[in-house]
């Protein structure tokens, strides 16, 4: 119940202090293509329910319909401000509504798609037990998952993405389940708060346990 009433009161300020970046990057993105503002693809939350995700959308229309649910920085989907949404995680900022409306939490293993959700092992669908966050110690890690995706000379973005990053991810996902508590959550915003500000500077990922 703290940690419901802790999303409610920070994703309703968060909307209103970040409407006025809503607004520009939502003229931003109708200005250079066609197709809807936020990108609402299906995820698998708390309990395995689906639902749709707001995203505000860095790529073509039905970009999901042409190409792997994994991408990157090169990826030829991407339009030119969605390059720039992505880099700096802006697209990230409109789950904040997806939190408000109680099907993610602030912090929490991001959502996945189906097809991953179902190679879960018996161990790996404690996962499902809580709801998906806009962070976590996996976001913190793998910021520049796009970046290790197009480096891994792998063709298939899927197979990248489920050779390179998810191992690693499934374990800094259960560890989060294992030990959350509030003061836990309330570390890795800061850490993902400095963590896109030093790796944007230069710097490294900040925070992240390594056992």
């Amino acid at each position: 119940m703290i940690k419901r009433a802790f999303d409610l009161f920070f994703s309703a300020l968060g909307l209103v202090i970040c409407s006025p970046i809503f607004l520009i990057l939502a003229i931003a993105i109708k200005l250079e293509s066609s197709g809807p503002v936020y990108y609402r693809g299906v995820r698998v939350g708390l309990d395995g329910e689906p639902f749709r995700i707001y995203k505000f959308r860095s790529m073509v229309k039905d970009a999901e319909k042409i190409g792997a649910a994994s991408t990157h920085q090169a990826d030829p989907r991407l339009t030119r401000c969605g390059y720039y949404i992505r880099r700096f995680k802006l697209d990230e900022f409109s789950q904040l509504i997806n939190v408000l409306l109680g099907d993610m939490s602030l912090v929490g293993p991001r959502p996945e798609v189906q097809k991953f959700v179902d190679m879960y092992t018996q161990e790996e669908k404690l996962i499902l037990t809580v709801r998906p966050g806009i962070t976590d110690w996996s976001s913190i890690k793998f910021h520049n998952e796009g970046e290790i995706i197009e480096s891994s000379g792998i063709a298939d973005a899927d197979e990248a993405y489920a050779r390179l990053i998810r191992p690693e991810k499934l374990r800094l996902q259960l560890k989060y389940v294992r030990e959350r508590n509030l003061w836990i959550d309330m570390k890795i915003i800061l850490c993902t708060v400095l963590t896109v500000i030093s790796t944007r500077t230069g710097g490294n990922p900040i925070g992240v346990p390594e056992t």
